[in-house]
């Protein structure tokens, strides 16, 4: 049986072979990962609250969106929609989201009027306005 050891001879195979591993200072005993770490993932908060009805939900809903991106600016605004509590499937975007000649993307409400507006203040307009 070639495997019938403890499952720590490695560690003890380890140490054997480094030898004069243990008189160096800061030398570490563990290699770096082999593989790249994965890059990060898409995840969705979903905030419940009461509204009347579907449009004092959605003002509701976008000041709540503008508030998190001030504290937190890695938030993707863009993505944020609105939905009733037992019927996620009916999400509706809250932002317009529309591309930019430049590549920003447009970040007034969804259904605005008049040209569209990159984000921050002095952001560029584009777009048929009025």
């Amino acid at each position: 049986m070639r495997d019938n050891r403890p499952p720590y001879w490695r560690q003890r195979r380890a140490l054997a072979g480094l030898g004069a591993a243990g008189e160096v200072p800061d030398a570490s005993l563990i290699a770096p990962p082999r593989r790249p770490a994965r890059p990060g993932r898409f995840f969705t908060l979903h905030l419940g609250f009461t509204a009347r009805d579907e449009e004092s939900a959605r003002e509701l809903a976008v000041g709540y969106a503008e508030a998190l991106s001030l504290l937190r600016p890695e938030l993707a605004l863009g993505a944020s929609a609105l939905s009733p509590a037992d019927a996620w499937q009916r999400a509706q975007r809250l932002f317009c989201g529309a591309a930019g000649p430049d590549g920003e993307r447009c970040a007034d409400v969804a259904g605005h009027p008049g040209f569209h507006h990159a984000p921050g203040p002095g952001g560029l307009g584009w777009g048929d306005g009025d």
